[in-house]
């Protein structure tokens, strides 16, 4: 079975604007995906980037245009200034982590973790925010808890793969030695799994 790394921040406007696409994409051509939450804000420094408060204003302008034109497209709702923005992406991350580890699948977790902090202004640093999140979406919310530990240390690891293989944004979805980032990119995951690119 063909397996999608999917590298992504649940702090991430473009991470929530790829929705459910990817899950959708998998689904399509049998695939699987491994979810790997990683930290944003680590990895852009060490990959070229700039966190977005180094950016130049022209650039910070140009990403409120492009967030508000693809919410549009897309037909997803999108608060161009959230109210926890940026919010700590660690604990909504740790509960990713635990979830994916009882085997169930973690695609709508992950997009509500995304939805929360930009279609609904709640944040996703909190632990009853978090364990809320983990309840509406079939999950036990002692997950929150439980998997601090093997969170953290997954989160640790998933950044330096992340690094090793390349990934200097996200989302950022590899298949063998093919990498797209961004979400604006699903569609060319879809036809490479396809055999057309």
């Amino acid at each position: 079975m063909t397996q999608i790394d999917y590298f992504f921040s649940t702090i991430s406007p473009f991470c929530y604007l790829a929705g459910t696409r990817l899950e959708q994409i998998a689904t399509r051509h049998g695939a699987s995906i491994s979810y790997r939450p990683i930290n944003i804000l680590a990895l852009l420094p060490r990959m070229g980037g700039q966190v977005l408060t180094d950016r130049h204003e022209s650039r910070r302008a140009y990403r409120l245009q492009e967030l508000r034109r693809q919410s549009q497209k897309l037909g997803m709702p999108l608060n161009l200034q959230p109210a926890f923005f940026p919010a700590n992406p660690a604990p909504s991350c740790y509960a990713i982590i635990a979830a994916s580890a009882t085997g169930a699948d973690v695609g709508a977790l992950v997009h509500a973790f995304c939805r929360a902090v930009w279609a609904e202004d709640r944040d996703i640093a909190d632990d009853a925010v978090v364990k809320d999140i983990l309840a509406a979406n079939g999950f036990d919310q002692r997950l929150a808890d439980s998997g601090l530990l093997v969170g953290a240390e997954t989160y640790t690891a998933n950044l330096e793969d992340a690094v090793a293989r390349g990934v200097f944004g996200v989302p950022f979805y590899i298949v063998g030695e093919e990498r797209f980032w961004g979400q604006d990119r699903l569609d060319d995951l879809d036809l490479f799994l396809a055999g057309k690119l």
